[in-house]
């Protein structure tokens, strides 16, 4: 490993890892994210077997299944939900944290990749096996498990999604991270194992990845607050409404507006992508100015705003710009990971940046400069969102890579080391609708819809209890175990 001192009990084996192609949201079963515990004063002639960051894999298992738990809980739960506009909730976390890990993989995976030309390659190969999978899981060809269709009309796929958005930033900070390596290369020989890494000499040291940052801070703000936002029309396509049909004009004519209607990143998106490729069901349906029963999501007020009923992309363009940064974020603390030589040095490093991003977001918030928005992908959010993620990794790197109290966390790991599998099967539903697709007498009378009403809801006499339990015990846990299996046997998803 670069400039590394041998005596360290935390080195990092190379080759870092493996070309995997899901490295973001899944491991793969060659070795990665390896710590080699080295014993001081011995010499050793060959390079001792090595092991995984076993906190990075668990970090990515609670990602994954607290997409689970408030994707399937979050109707009954709406509190763990995505909040309708500003604020942040539970569910807001799931997609900065799997951007924060996107970033501390890459790091990890394309460090040693030895030619510039094969890490491109294999970047641009992986970028397009998420963007098809995003596609065919969130365009609208797979629909609800319960609606045993499937099928989409290409005038009206969803073109945004998860793994879209995970896909534009790997691209871009992986082209970062392997296109400014001569710059590094040139301030690292100054680096010596007497001399190793500051807690500023590092931020030098990729001074390219954070001047990126910095071009996409003031793309993104230029375009939020400078676009001119005019009227805009709609027409009500969701067969399922009352409205449907109904065409609907909503009043603009502003500039930095980052209200529902009116903002930049809504108008965009309906302008680049076409308003008939957006998500149909927003989050801000569930808003106080829609709903009746806010946070729940239910029948439109009769005075209701014209923008209540029209679509909006949370995972659109300009918000996914602004998402790099939480991926530059985790880049960074992949850096940390590699080149500082003890855990003290990390875990401080680490600490002190995951504490002042979330105080600087919360002081954005609080003082109504910037509120935190998922939707819009405000600064706040990146703050507040990876300041969290550090401080959980930092939590999980204490317990399971030093203390060693890795089987607290075995369903989380296994979870993490097949993401890819869970994440579709679980999250995207898959699974369950190829359950329910085997029903008795009627559509509804499925296994799955059994399991549920007589061994949780019936259990605990509780619709809202019975939902959190099944979630949790039978989706979560479940698949965690079949993970396990999976692990046992080294069998893997790999894209």
């Amino acid at each position: 490993m670069n400039h590394r001192n041998r005596n360290s009990p935390n080195e990092i084996s190379q080759p870092l890892v493996s070309g995997s192609a899901m490295e973001e949201i899944k491991s793969d079963s060659t070795p990665q994210h390896r710590l080699i515990p080295v014993e001081p004063q011995v010499v050793l002639s060959e390079p001792p077997k090595s092991k995984r960051v076993a906190s990075l894999d668990i970090f990515r298992g609670l990602t994954v299944a607290l997409m689970i738990l408030v994707d399937d809980a979050g109707e009954e739960w709406p509190m763990i939900g995505h909040a309708p506009w500003n604020g942040c909730n539970l569910a807001d976390f799931a997609m900065p944290f799997f951007l924060f890990i996107v970033g501390m993989a890459i790091a990890l995976a394309l460090k040693k990749i030895p030619s510039q030309l094969m890490a491109i390659e294999k970047i641009t190969l992986r970028t397009l096996k998420l963007l098809f999978w995003g596609l065919l899981l969130q365009g609208g060809y797979s629909h609800k498990p319960d609606k045993l269709t499937y099928g989409v009309d290409v005038k009206k796929i969803r073109l945004c999604g998860i793994l879209q958005r995970i896909a534009f930033a790997y691209l871009v900070v992986a082209l970062v991270e392997v296109l400014s390596r001569k710059a590094q290369s040139r301030d690292q020989p100054a680096q010596s194992r007497d001399q190793p890494f500051g807690h500023f000499s590092i931020f030098k040291s990729y001074f390219w990845h954070w001047l990126v940052g910095a071009c996409i801070l003031v793309v993104y703000f230029t375009l939020l607050y400078g676009t001119y936002v005019p009227d805009w029309q709609f027409t009500v396509n969701d067969s399922d409404s009352d409205y449907f049909g109904r065409n609907f004009t909503v009043a603009c004519g502003v500039r930095g507006s980052l209200d529902p209607p009116c903002n930049a990143a809504g108008y965009l998106d309906r302008k680049l992508l076409g308003i008939n490729h957006l998500y149909p069901y927003p989050a801000w349906r569930r808003s106080k100015a829609c709903t009746e029963n806010s946070l729940y999501a239910g029948p439109f007020r009769n005075n209701a705003p014209s923008w209540c009923f029209a679509p909006f992309e949370p995972e659109g363009i300009l918000s996914s710009i602004s998402s790099i940064l939480s991926t530059i974020i985790g880049v960074h603390f992949g850096h940390v990971l590699i080149h500082f030589q003890d855990h003290s040095a990390r875990l401080k490093q680490w600490i002190t940046m995951g504490f002042a991003l979330l105080i600087f977001g919360l002081v954005l918030h609080f003082t109504h400069v910037i509120p935190i928005n998922k939707q819009l992908y405000t600064l706040s959010y990146v703050c507040v969102t990876s300041g969290a993620a550090a401080l959980v990794f930092c939590v999980f790197y204490s317990l399971v890579d030093i203390w060693g109290l890795k089987y607290l966390f075995l369903p989380l790991e296994w979870i993490g080391m097949n993401a890819m599998l869970v994440f579709v099967m679980a999250a995207m539903g898959i699974f369950a609708g190829f359950i329910n697709g085997w029903y008795y007498e009627d559509p509804h009378n499925t296994l799955i819809y059994w399991i549920k009403k007589h061994l949780f809801i019936g259990v605990w006499h509780s619709r809202r209890v019975g939902i959190l339990l099944y979630v949790i015990f039978a989706e979560i846990l479940f698949w965690s175990i079949v993970a396990g299996i999976l692990h046992r046997f080294r069998l893997y998803w790999k894209l």
